[in-house]
């Protein structure tokens, strides 16, 4: 529930998007905003290392309630 629930991670996501937006002026297009939030996210996405608390049960339990609509793909390579 504590995971579903927080709001920090998603704050502190936002805070991080808002640094690296607020020092430009302006976008010549909607695309170049996207790229730019694109290459911060993979830049941010690098510093998160710390593993998601009782993650496996929490998986688990959302796998019950939502079945289908929770695909899991064991496969992946989480090192893009």
């Amino acid at each position: 529930r504590k995971l579903i629930y927080t709001t920090n991670a998603v704050e502190g996501y936002h805070r991080q998007i808002r640094k690296v937006t607020k020092t430009k002026g302006a976008f010549t297009s909607d695309m170049a905003l996207l790229k730019l939030v694109y290459l911060a996210t993979r830049n941010i996405k690098k510093k998160w290392t710390s593993p998601l608390q009782n993650w496996a049960l929490t998986v688990q339990q959302l796998a019950i309630k939502f079945g289908d609509r929770l695909p899991l793909d064991l496969t992946r390579n989480t090192d893009e």
